[in-house]
Protein backbone atom coordinates (compact mmCIF):
# COMPACT_ATOMS: atom_id res chain seq x y z
CA UNK A 1 0.00 0.00 0.00
CA UNK A 2 1.30 3.46 -0.89
CA UNK A 3 1.64 6.03 1.91
CA UNK A 4 1.06 9.78 1.62
CA UNK A 5 4.20 10.73 3.54
CA UNK A 6 6.30 8.90 0.94
CA UNK A 7 4.19 10.02 -2.03
CA UNK A 8 4.72 13.68 -1.05
CA UNK A 9 8.51 13.46 -1.31
CA UNK A 10 10.30 16.80 -1.71
CA UNK A 11 13.48 15.06 -2.85
CA UNK A 12 14.96 16.45 -6.06
CA UNK A 13 17.27 15.07 -8.71
CA UNK A 14 20.82 15.06 -7.34
CA UNK A 15 19.82 15.26 -3.67
CA UNK A 16 21.81 12.92 -1.45
CA UNK A 17 19.34 12.87 1.44
CA UNK A 18 15.68 13.47 2.27
CA UNK A 19 14.08 16.89 2.15
CA UNK A 20 11.48 17.54 4.81
CA UNK A 21 8.37 19.68 4.45
CA UNK A 22 8.81 21.00 7.99
CA UNK A 23 12.15 22.57 6.99
CA UNK A 24 10.60 24.62 4.16
CA UNK A 25 10.16 28.39 4.13
CA UNK A 26 6.39 28.98 4.19
CA UNK A 27 6.74 32.09 2.01
CA UNK A 28 7.84 29.94 -0.95
CA UNK A 29 6.85 26.34 -0.41
CA UNK A 30 8.96 23.59 -1.91
CA UNK A 31 6.29 22.37 -4.28
CA UNK A 32 5.56 25.91 -5.45
CA UNK A 33 9.16 26.13 -6.64
CA UNK A 34 8.29 23.36 -9.13
CA UNK A 35 5.58 25.54 -10.67
CA UNK A 36 7.98 28.49 -10.95
CA UNK A 37 10.69 26.42 -12.61
CA UNK A 38 8.28 25.04 -15.19
CA UNK A 39 6.70 28.35 -16.09
CA UNK A 40 10.09 30.05 -16.64
CA UNK A 41 11.45 27.20 -18.79
CA UNK A 42 11.96 27.51 -22.55
CA UNK A 43 10.03 24.30 -23.38
CA UNK A 44 7.00 25.67 -21.52
CA UNK A 45 7.19 29.03 -23.33
CA UNK A 46 7.24 27.22 -26.67
CA UNK A 47 3.70 25.94 -25.95
CA UNK A 48 2.40 29.39 -26.91
CA UNK A 49 2.94 28.37 -30.55
CA UNK A 50 1.83 24.76 -30.36
CA UNK A 51 -1.54 23.40 -31.39
CA UNK A 52 -4.31 22.56 -28.95
CA UNK A 53 -7.20 21.96 -31.37
CA UNK A 54 -6.74 24.13 -34.46
CA UNK A 55 -3.21 23.84 -35.92
CA UNK A 56 -1.56 27.09 -37.05
CA UNK A 57 -4.66 29.07 -36.13
CA UNK A 58 -4.34 32.85 -36.15
CA UNK A 59 -7.62 33.36 -34.33
CA UNK A 60 -6.88 35.00 -30.99
CA UNK A 61 -9.61 33.28 -28.98
CA UNK A 62 -8.56 29.74 -29.93
CA UNK A 63 -6.54 27.97 -27.28
CA UNK A 64 -2.90 27.05 -27.75
CA UNK A 65 -1.12 24.41 -25.70
CA UNK A 66 0.07 27.25 -23.44
CA UNK A 67 -3.37 28.60 -22.54
CA UNK A 68 -4.72 25.06 -22.27
CA UNK A 69 -1.89 24.11 -19.87
CA UNK A 70 -2.49 27.19 -17.71
CA UNK A 71 -6.19 26.39 -17.48
CA UNK A 72 -5.54 22.73 -16.65
CA UNK A 73 -3.16 23.92 -13.94
CA UNK A 74 -5.81 26.18 -12.39
CA UNK A 75 -8.34 23.34 -12.34
CA UNK A 76 -5.65 20.98 -11.00
CA UNK A 77 -4.81 23.35 -8.15
CA UNK A 78 -8.48 23.41 -7.10
CA UNK A 79 -8.72 19.61 -7.27
CA UNK A 80 -5.51 19.21 -5.25
CA UNK A 81 -6.48 21.66 -2.53
CA UNK A 82 -9.96 20.18 -2.09
CA UNK A 83 -8.57 16.66 -1.89
CA UNK A 84 -5.67 17.79 0.30
CA UNK A 85 -8.02 19.32 2.86
CA UNK A 86 -9.85 16.01 3.29
CA UNK A 87 -6.64 13.93 3.29
CA UNK A 88 -5.13 16.08 6.06
CA UNK A 89 -8.35 15.73 8.07
CA UNK A 90 -8.24 11.94 7.61
CA UNK A 91 -4.50 11.62 8.35
CA UNK A 92 -3.73 14.49 10.76
CA UNK A 93 -0.17 13.25 11.37
CA UNK A 94 0.69 14.51 7.87
CA UNK A 95 0.29 18.03 9.25
CA UNK A 96 1.34 17.59 12.89
CA UNK A 97 4.44 15.46 12.25
CA UNK A 98 5.41 16.15 8.65
CA UNK A 99 4.10 19.71 8.24
CA UNK A 100 2.04 19.14 5.09
CA UNK A 101 -0.86 21.45 4.28
CA UNK A 102 -3.79 21.21 1.83
CA UNK A 103 -2.04 23.77 -0.37
CA UNK A 104 0.86 21.34 -0.83
CA UNK A 105 -1.47 18.96 -2.64
CA UNK A 106 -2.73 21.85 -4.75
CA UNK A 107 0.83 22.97 -5.59
CA UNK A 108 1.90 19.47 -6.68
CA UNK A 109 -1.12 18.92 -8.92
CA UNK A 110 -0.89 22.47 -10.33
CA UNK A 111 2.78 22.02 -11.27
CA UNK A 112 2.28 18.58 -12.81
CA UNK A 113 -0.78 19.82 -14.70
CA UNK A 114 1.14 22.86 -15.93
CA UNK A 115 3.73 20.51 -17.45
CA UNK A 116 1.38 17.82 -18.72
CA UNK A 117 1.80 18.77 -22.41
CA UNK A 118 5.41 20.01 -22.27
CA UNK A 119 6.69 17.03 -24.29
CA UNK A 120 4.12 17.22 -27.08
CA UNK A 121 5.50 17.74 -30.61
CA UNK A 122 4.22 20.44 -32.98
CA UNK A 123 0.77 20.07 -34.59
CA UNK A 124 -0.99 18.41 -31.67
CA UNK A 125 -1.48 14.67 -31.35
CA UNK A 126 -1.01 14.32 -35.10
CA UNK A 127 2.63 15.33 -34.45
CA UNK A 128 3.11 12.28 -32.22
CA UNK A 129 1.53 10.06 -34.86
CA UNK A 130 3.67 11.59 -37.60
CA UNK A 131 6.89 10.78 -35.73
CA UNK A 132 5.71 7.23 -35.03
CA UNK A 133 4.61 6.59 -38.59
CA UNK A 134 7.94 7.83 -40.00
CA UNK A 135 9.45 4.75 -38.33
CA UNK A 136 6.58 2.28 -38.73
CA UNK A 137 5.70 3.15 -42.34
CA UNK A 138 8.22 5.64 -43.69
CA UNK A 139 11.96 5.68 -44.33
CA UNK A 140 12.61 5.01 -40.66
CA UNK A 141 11.61 1.37 -41.13
CA UNK A 142 15.21 0.67 -42.20
CA UNK A 143 16.41 0.98 -38.58
CA UNK A 144 14.17 -1.69 -37.01
CA UNK A 145 16.63 -4.57 -37.13
CA UNK A 146 19.39 -2.48 -35.52
CA UNK A 147 17.38 -1.67 -32.38
CA UNK A 148 16.07 -3.63 -29.42
CA UNK A 149 12.29 -4.25 -29.34
CA UNK A 150 11.77 -1.61 -26.62
CA UNK A 151 13.96 0.96 -28.39
CA UNK A 152 11.98 0.38 -31.57
CA UNK A 153 8.66 0.67 -29.73
CA UNK A 154 9.78 4.01 -28.23
CA UNK A 155 10.03 5.31 -31.79
CA UNK A 156 7.02 3.78 -33.53
CA UNK A 157 4.75 4.82 -30.64
CA UNK A 158 6.51 8.13 -29.94
CA UNK A 159 4.78 9.37 -26.80
CA UNK A 160 4.47 12.98 -25.63
CA UNK A 161 4.17 11.90 -21.99
CA UNK A 162 7.50 10.04 -22.13
CA UNK A 163 9.08 12.95 -23.99
CA UNK A 164 7.79 15.29 -21.28
CA UNK A 165 9.57 13.22 -18.63
CA UNK A 166 12.79 13.71 -20.62
CA UNK A 167 12.21 17.46 -20.83
CA UNK A 168 11.51 17.84 -17.11
CA UNK A 169 14.38 15.66 -15.93
CA UNK A 170 17.07 16.37 -18.53
CA UNK A 171 18.82 13.08 -17.80
CA UNK A 172 20.36 12.99 -21.29
CA UNK A 173 22.88 15.49 -22.73
CA UNK A 174 21.22 17.87 -25.16
CA UNK A 175 17.86 17.75 -23.41
CA UNK A 176 16.56 21.24 -22.77
CA UNK A 177 15.12 21.06 -19.30
CA UNK A 178 16.45 19.29 -16.28
CA UNK A 179 14.36 21.44 -13.96
CA UNK A 180 15.12 19.51 -10.73
CA UNK A 181 11.48 19.17 -9.79
CA UNK A 182 10.40 17.40 -6.63
CA UNK A 183 9.83 13.67 -7.01
CA UNK A 184 6.23 14.20 -5.85
CA UNK A 185 5.55 16.48 -8.82
CA UNK A 186 7.29 14.09 -11.21
CA UNK A 187 5.15 11.27 -9.81
CA UNK A 188 1.94 13.23 -10.31
CA UNK A 189 3.08 14.03 -13.86
CA UNK A 190 3.59 10.33 -14.76
CA UNK A 191 0.16 9.19 -15.91
CA UNK A 192 1.54 6.01 -17.49
CA UNK A 193 4.40 4.71 -15.30
CA UNK A 194 5.61 1.97 -17.60
CA UNK A 195 7.99 1.43 -20.51
CA UNK A 196 6.82 1.04 -24.10
CA UNK A 197 6.62 -2.76 -23.96
CA UNK A 198 4.58 -4.74 -23.22
CA UNK A 199 2.09 -2.62 -25.13
CA UNK A 200 -1.15 -2.05 -23.18
CA UNK A 201 -0.87 -5.39 -21.35
CA UNK A 202 -3.98 -4.85 -19.22
CA UNK A 203 -7.10 -2.71 -18.99
CA UNK A 204 -5.45 -0.67 -16.19
CA UNK A 205 -5.55 3.07 -16.88
CA UNK A 206 -1.82 3.23 -16.07
CA UNK A 207 -1.10 0.78 -18.92
CA UNK A 208 -2.91 2.77 -21.62
CA UNK A 209 0.30 4.39 -22.94
CA UNK A 210 3.87 4.62 -21.64
CA UNK A 211 5.70 7.20 -19.58
CA UNK A 212 9.44 7.04 -20.26
CA UNK A 213 11.92 6.17 -22.98
CA UNK A 214 14.68 3.60 -22.54
CA UNK A 215 17.20 6.44 -22.19
CA UNK A 216 15.41 7.65 -19.03
CA UNK A 217 14.69 4.25 -17.48
CA UNK A 218 17.19 4.37 -14.62
CA UNK A 219 16.08 7.75 -13.30
CA UNK A 220 12.42 6.88 -13.75
CA UNK A 221 12.94 3.82 -11.55
CA UNK A 222 14.72 5.94 -8.93
CA UNK A 223 11.75 8.33 -8.76
CA UNK A 224 9.21 5.49 -8.58
CA UNK A 225 11.06 3.74 -5.75
CA UNK A 226 11.55 6.96 -3.76
CA UNK A 227 7.80 7.60 -3.95
CA UNK A 228 6.90 4.03 -3.03
CA UNK A 229 4.83 3.44 -6.16
CA UNK A 230 3.52 -0.11 -6.39
CA UNK A 231 5.44 -2.15 -8.94
CA UNK A 232 3.59 -4.64 -11.11
CA UNK A 233 5.51 -7.89 -11.25
CA UNK A 234 6.25 -8.22 -14.98
CA UNK A 235 9.60 -9.98 -15.04
CA UNK A 236 12.07 -7.79 -16.88
CA UNK A 237 9.40 -5.26 -17.89
CA UNK A 238 9.23 -2.13 -15.74
CA UNK A 239 5.65 -1.23 -14.79
CA UNK A 240 4.21 0.64 -11.82
CA UNK A 241 0.79 1.75 -10.70
CA UNK A 242 0.06 5.46 -10.71
CA UNK A 243 0.88 8.06 -8.11
CA UNK A 244 -2.57 8.93 -6.67
CA UNK A 245 -2.28 12.61 -7.60
CA UNK A 246 -1.81 11.63 -11.25
CA UNK A 247 -5.54 10.85 -11.24
CA UNK A 248 -6.21 14.49 -10.38
CA UNK A 249 -3.87 15.77 -13.11
CA UNK A 250 -5.69 13.57 -15.61
CA UNK A 251 -9.09 14.76 -14.38
CA UNK A 252 -8.04 18.41 -14.75
CA UNK A 253 -7.01 17.75 -18.34
CA UNK A 254 -10.19 15.78 -19.10
CA UNK A 255 -12.37 18.55 -17.69
CA UNK A 256 -10.61 21.30 -19.60
CA UNK A 257 -10.40 19.69 -23.00
CA UNK A 258 -14.01 18.49 -22.80
CA UNK A 259 -15.42 21.90 -21.95
CA UNK A 260 -12.90 24.36 -23.38
CA UNK A 261 -12.23 22.63 -26.72
CA UNK A 262 -16.02 22.64 -27.06
CA UNK A 263 -16.03 26.37 -26.36
CA UNK A 264 -13.39 26.89 -29.08
CA UNK A 265 -15.63 25.02 -31.51
CA UNK A 266 -18.53 27.29 -30.63
CA UNK A 267 -16.43 30.45 -31.10
CA UNK A 268 -15.17 29.18 -34.46
CA UNK A 269 -18.71 28.50 -35.62
CA UNK A 270 -18.05 24.74 -35.84
CA UNK A 271 -20.74 24.01 -33.23
CA UNK A 272 -24.07 25.81 -33.44
CA UNK A 273 -24.93 27.90 -30.38
CA UNK A 274 -28.30 26.20 -29.89
CA UNK A 275 -26.66 22.76 -29.77
CA UNK A 276 -23.89 24.05 -27.51
CA UNK A 277 -26.21 25.61 -24.98
CA UNK A 278 -28.35 22.49 -24.81
CA UNK A 279 -25.30 20.26 -24.19
CA UNK A 280 -23.81 22.56 -21.55
CA UNK A 281 -27.12 23.10 -19.76
CA UNK A 282 -27.37 19.31 -19.31
CA UNK A 283 -24.17 19.55 -17.24
CA UNK A 284 -25.33 22.41 -15.01
CA UNK A 285 -29.09 22.01 -14.74
CA UNK A 286 -28.82 21.34 -10.98
CA UNK A 287 -26.79 24.48 -10.23
CA UNK A 288 -27.79 27.06 -12.87
CA UNK A 289 -29.31 30.37 -11.76
CA UNK A 290 -32.04 30.74 -14.39
CA UNK A 291 -32.68 34.42 -13.69
CA UNK A 292 -28.98 35.26 -14.04
CA UNK A 293 -28.66 33.17 -17.18
CA UNK A 294 -31.73 34.70 -18.84
CA UNK A 295 -30.38 38.20 -18.17
CA UNK A 296 -27.26 37.52 -20.29
CA UNK A 297 -27.59 39.11 -23.73
CA UNK A 298 -24.62 37.83 -25.74
CA UNK A 299 -23.55 34.38 -26.87
CA UNK A 300 -20.09 34.88 -25.33
CA UNK A 301 -21.57 35.73 -21.91
CA UNK A 302 -23.96 32.78 -21.98
CA UNK A 303 -21.24 30.33 -22.99
CA UNK A 304 -18.82 31.77 -20.42
CA UNK A 305 -21.35 31.44 -17.59
CA UNK A 306 -22.22 27.85 -18.49
CA UNK A 307 -18.55 26.94 -18.94
CA UNK A 308 -17.66 28.22 -15.46
CA UNK A 309 -20.57 26.35 -13.86
CA UNK A 310 -19.75 23.15 -15.76
CA UNK A 311 -16.10 23.19 -14.72
CA UNK A 312 -17.09 23.82 -11.09
CA UNK A 313 -19.52 20.89 -11.11
CA UNK A 314 -16.96 18.57 -12.69
CA UNK A 315 -14.28 19.59 -10.17
CA UNK A 316 -16.52 18.86 -7.21
CA UNK A 317 -17.59 15.52 -8.67
CA UNK A 318 -14.00 14.43 -9.42
CA UNK A 319 -13.01 15.24 -5.83
CA UNK A 320 -15.94 13.17 -4.57
CA UNK A 321 -14.95 10.18 -6.74
CA UNK A 322 -11.30 10.43 -5.64
CA UNK A 323 -12.11 10.57 -1.93
CA UNK A 324 -14.61 7.69 -2.16
CA UNK A 325 -11.87 5.56 -3.75
CA UNK A 326 -8.81 6.94 -1.92
CA UNK A 327 -7.98 3.73 -0.07
CA UNK A 328 -8.41 1.63 -3.21
CA UNK A 329 -6.11 4.05 -5.06
CA UNK A 330 -3.43 3.73 -2.37
CA UNK A 331 -3.71 -0.06 -2.59
CA UNK A 332 -3.47 0.02 -6.38
CA UNK A 333 -6.98 -1.35 -6.80
CA UNK A 334 -8.56 1.58 -8.71
CA UNK A 335 -7.95 1.49 -12.46
CA UNK A 336 -10.21 4.14 -13.97
CA UNK A 337 -10.09 7.80 -14.90
CA UNK A 338 -12.01 9.79 -12.29
CA UNK A 339 -14.25 11.25 -15.02
CA UNK A 340 -15.20 7.71 -16.12
CA UNK A 341 -16.82 7.28 -12.71
CA UNK A 342 -18.42 10.72 -12.75
CA UNK A 343 -22.18 11.15 -12.46
CA UNK A 344 -21.74 13.51 -15.44
CA UNK A 345 -20.05 10.91 -17.65
CA UNK A 346 -22.97 10.64 -20.09
CA UNK A 347 -23.11 14.41 -20.54
CA UNK A 348 -19.32 14.62 -21.03
CA UNK A 349 -19.48 11.78 -23.57
CA UNK A 350 -22.17 13.65 -25.51
CA UNK A 351 -20.00 16.77 -25.66
CA UNK A 352 -16.92 14.81 -26.73
CA UNK A 353 -18.88 12.97 -29.42
CA UNK A 354 -20.10 16.28 -30.88
CA UNK A 355 -16.61 17.78 -30.62
CA UNK A 356 -15.09 14.84 -32.52
CA UNK A 357 -17.63 15.20 -35.32
CA UNK A 358 -17.71 18.99 -35.63
CA UNK A 359 -14.27 20.12 -34.42
CA UNK A 360 -11.57 17.43 -34.44
CA UNK A 361 -12.76 16.09 -37.82
CA UNK A 362 -13.49 19.48 -39.37
CA UNK A 363 -11.91 20.23 -42.75
CA UNK A 364 -9.73 23.01 -41.30
CA UNK A 365 -8.24 20.70 -38.69
CA UNK A 366 -7.71 17.83 -41.13
CA UNK A 367 -6.02 20.03 -43.74
CA UNK A 368 -3.58 21.48 -41.23
CA UNK A 369 -2.86 18.11 -39.65
CA UNK A 370 -1.97 16.82 -43.12
CA UNK A 371 0.45 19.72 -43.52
CA UNK A 372 1.95 18.87 -40.12
CA UNK A 373 2.47 15.24 -41.20
CA UNK A 374 4.33 16.36 -44.32
CA UNK A 375 6.51 18.82 -42.42
CA UNK A 376 7.51 16.43 -39.63
CA UNK A 377 8.17 13.55 -42.03
CA UNK A 378 10.42 15.75 -44.17
CA UNK A 379 12.37 17.18 -41.21
CA UNK A 380 12.91 13.76 -39.66
CA UNK A 381 14.17 12.32 -42.91
CA UNK A 382 16.61 15.14 -43.65
CA UNK A 383 18.09 15.50 -40.17
CA UNK A 384 18.30 11.76 -39.39
CA UNK A 385 20.01 11.08 -42.71
CA UNK A 386 22.57 13.85 -42.22
CA UNK A 387 23.18 12.92 -38.56
CA UNK A 388 23.72 9.24 -39.35
CA UNK A 389 25.97 9.98 -42.34
CA UNK A 390 28.52 11.45 -39.90
CA UNK A 391 28.97 8.02 -38.35
CA UNK A 392 28.97 6.14 -41.65
CA UNK A 393 31.65 8.21 -43.38
CA UNK A 394 29.12 9.44 -45.96
CA UNK A 395 28.79 13.11 -45.00
CA UNK A 396 28.10 15.28 -48.04
CA UNK A 397 28.42 19.05 -48.20
CA UNK A 398 24.63 19.26 -47.94
CA UNK A 399 24.68 17.09 -44.80
CA UNK A 400 27.33 19.35 -43.23
CA UNK A 401 25.32 22.48 -44.02
CA UNK A 402 22.15 20.88 -42.73
CA UNK A 403 23.70 19.99 -39.38
CA UNK A 404 24.95 23.55 -38.98
CA UNK A 405 21.37 24.81 -38.80
CA UNK A 406 20.80 22.61 -35.74
CA UNK A 407 20.94 24.72 -32.57
CA UNK A 408 24.37 24.38 -30.96
CA UNK A 409 23.06 22.45 -27.96
CA UNK A 410 21.80 19.74 -30.34
CA UNK A 411 25.14 19.23 -32.13
CA UNK A 412 26.26 16.38 -29.92
CA UNK A 413 28.19 13.19 -30.48
CA UNK A 414 25.89 10.17 -30.23
CA UNK A 415 27.56 6.85 -30.94
CA UNK A 416 24.41 4.75 -30.47
CA UNK A 417 21.94 4.65 -33.36
CA UNK A 418 19.03 4.68 -30.89
CA UNK A 419 20.44 7.76 -29.14
CA UNK A 420 20.83 9.54 -32.49
CA UNK A 421 17.29 8.77 -33.58
CA UNK A 422 15.85 9.83 -30.23
CA UNK A 423 17.98 12.99 -30.25
CA UNK A 424 16.55 14.14 -33.59
CA UNK A 425 13.01 13.20 -32.55
CA UNK A 426 13.48 15.20 -29.37
CA UNK A 427 14.84 18.21 -31.28
CA UNK A 428 11.85 18.20 -33.63
CA UNK A 429 9.42 17.65 -30.75
CA UNK A 430 10.62 20.87 -29.10
CA UNK A 431 9.95 22.97 -32.22
CA UNK A 432 6.91 25.19 -32.21
CA UNK A 433 4.42 24.86 -35.05
CA UNK A 434 5.80 28.05 -36.57
CA UNK A 435 9.45 27.03 -36.30
CA UNK A 436 8.72 23.65 -37.84
CA UNK A 437 7.17 25.45 -40.82
CA UNK A 438 10.21 27.75 -41.05
CA UNK A 439 12.67 24.84 -41.03
CA UNK A 440 10.61 23.04 -43.66
CA UNK A 441 10.43 26.10 -45.91
CA UNK A 442 14.17 26.72 -45.53
CA UNK A 443 15.17 23.14 -46.33
CA UNK A 444 12.66 22.72 -49.15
Amino acid sequence: MMTWEQLLSLKRQGDTGKRLRIEQDDTRLGFEVDYDRIIFSAPFRSLQDKTQVIPLSKTDFVHTRLTHSLEVSVVGRSLGRLVGKKIIEKYPYLATIHGYQPNDFGAIVAAAALAHDIGNPPFGHSGEKAIGEYFSRGNGQQFKEQLSPKEWQDLVDFEGNANGFSVLTGTRPGIEGGLRLSYATLGAFMKYPKESLPKKPTAYISDKKFGFFQTDKAFFQEVAEELGLLQINSGEDLRYLRHPLAFLVEAADDICYTIIDFEDGINLGLVAEDFALEYLINLVKDTIDRNKYNALTTKEDRISYLRALAIGNLINDAVKVFLENEEAILKGEFHHALTDKSKYKAQMDDIIKLSVKNIYQSREVIEKELKGYQIINSLLDKFITAYNHQYEGKTSNYDALLLKVLPEKHRLEKSSLYDRLMHICHFISLLTDGNAVLYHDMLG
